[in-house]
């Protein structure tokens, strides 16, 4: 069973900085791919943005030159710094993770956290 734990949700004011982590209990070396989707109240799930184990990266339009998505193979653990923060980016932030097991897709998601962006 793989988990994700999930970390560095808060509260950050406008045009600041803030870094997401997510940990996976699991080895990140041979997995698709992780990232993040992120859902602001009252709105659907949008990916953020995701890693692959080869560093092929790719981010929603939205984000793009403000967010940064790196992985540390050798913590299990990725990370997303946000830059440039803006009120539209105040959402719960999930972490996913992509892999085969038995020939299927499985994902797993974190438990979500938090980030609001706010004077």
């Amino acid at each position: 069973q793989v988990q994700l734990v999930e970390s560095g949700g808060g509260l950050v004011q406008p045009g600041g900085s803030h870094r997401l982590s997510c940990r996976a209990s699991v080895s990140i070396s041979n997995i698709i791919r992780m990232g993040w989707y992120r859902q602001p109240l009252g709105k659907e799930r949008e990916l953020v943005a995701a890693i692959t184990p080869r560093s092929t990266m790719n981010y929603a339009d939205s984000v793009k030159g403000r967010f940064t998505i790196s992985m540390d193979s050798a913590k299990n653990t990725a990370y997303l710094q946000m830059s440039n923060l803006e009120a539209e980016d105040t959402a719960i932030y999930y972490c996913f993770l992509a892999r085969f097991e038995f020939r299927e897709v499985r994902a797993t998601w974190g438990q979500g956290t938090q980030v609001t962006v706010s004077s």
